[in-house]
């Protein structure tokens, strides 16, 4: 008698000290083989150019597919009926699916954001009603910094789903300001003003050229002021636009159409047309 039919003969309940020898070798083999397959294809994803995010998530995928074939192989070596297992893996994947389809929607999502690249981390951007600097895209979610310090954690489902405005993907953004002035101010005297302001500024650029244009007329003059400048100065040049012109406003006399001036910038339009 064989040192293998001797194993045969001992049971652990149901299943042979052979097959279990078998099962743990199966096992100790596939480990070894799916340690170097991730290290092995981990060495290839870092030759591309592929965000980490989709190295990370491509190499989670084929850890997990390794796995169930490991499963398999360890379930065939402890003669569990393979079909059998398959079925219940089916079942389970069936029900799992349905109670977190969630946050499937979010994983693929943010597959997706990845691999098409709307953004990066450090762009300013726009999503939905949501505005703020991109601090980090996760296969969940993504976090955007607002303007007010806080971080916005939005789901990756609602970021596909939204409208997404870059403010950083063009070298160039356009500030708008818009200008109520009485009708007794000549347009000369106001474009003069506001073109002075602009002419001081280093941070505005000359090109594409700065205007200032009548809107449109009512109880008072409505004006609207386009300048351009680079993405990274853009609130400098709102704020000190908005403050200079107010200054310059009131040095020349120029009285506001009620109480107080009124000032709106509107929210500020990337420049397609721009020159870098």
């Amino acid at each position: 008698m064989s040192f293998f039919d001797t194993l045969e003969k001992i049971k652990i309940g149901t299943v042979s000290l052979n097959a279990l020898l078998s099962a743990v070798i199966v096992y100790i083999l596939c480990r070894i083989v799916i340690h170097w397959v991730k290290k092995f294809v981990g060495k290839g994803l870092e030759k591309t150019s592929l965000d980490k995010g989709v190295q990370s998530f491509t190499l989670s995928a084929i850890n997990i597919v390794a796995w169930c074939v490991a499963v398999l192989l360890i379930a065939d070596c402890l003669d569990i009926p393979i079909a059998s297992l398959v079925a219940v893996f089916s079942v389970v994947g069936v029900a799992v699916s349905l109670s977190v389809q969630g946050i499937l929607s979010n994983l693929f999502s943010g597959l997706i954001i990845l691999l098409t690249r709307p953004f990066k981390v450090g762009d300013f951007v726009k999503i939905g009603e949501t505005s703020g600097t991109v601090q980090r895209i996760g296969m969940f979610h993504s976090v955007l910094l607002t303007v007010d310090g806080k971080d916005a954690f939005v789901p990756n489902s609602s970021i596909t789903a939204a409208n997404i405005e870059n403010y950083s993907d063009t070298d160039c953004r356009r500030v708008e300001m818009k200008l109520s002035v009485p009708m007794d101010v000549s347009a000369a005297a106001v474009r003069g003003a506001v073109m002075g302001v602009i002419q001081n500024s280093e941070k505005i650029l000359k090109t594409p050229a700065p205007s200032v244009s009548v809107e449109s007329l009512g109880s008072t003059a409505h004006y609207i002021c386009y300048v351009y400048c680079r993405a990274k100065d853009y609130w400098d040049v709102l704020y000190s636009l908005n403050e200079e012109t107010l200054g310059v406003f009131q040095k020349l006399g120029i009285s506001p159409p009620s109480s107080r001036m009124h000032i709106e910038v509107a929210r500020s339009l990337a420049s397609p047309a721009a020159e870098k």
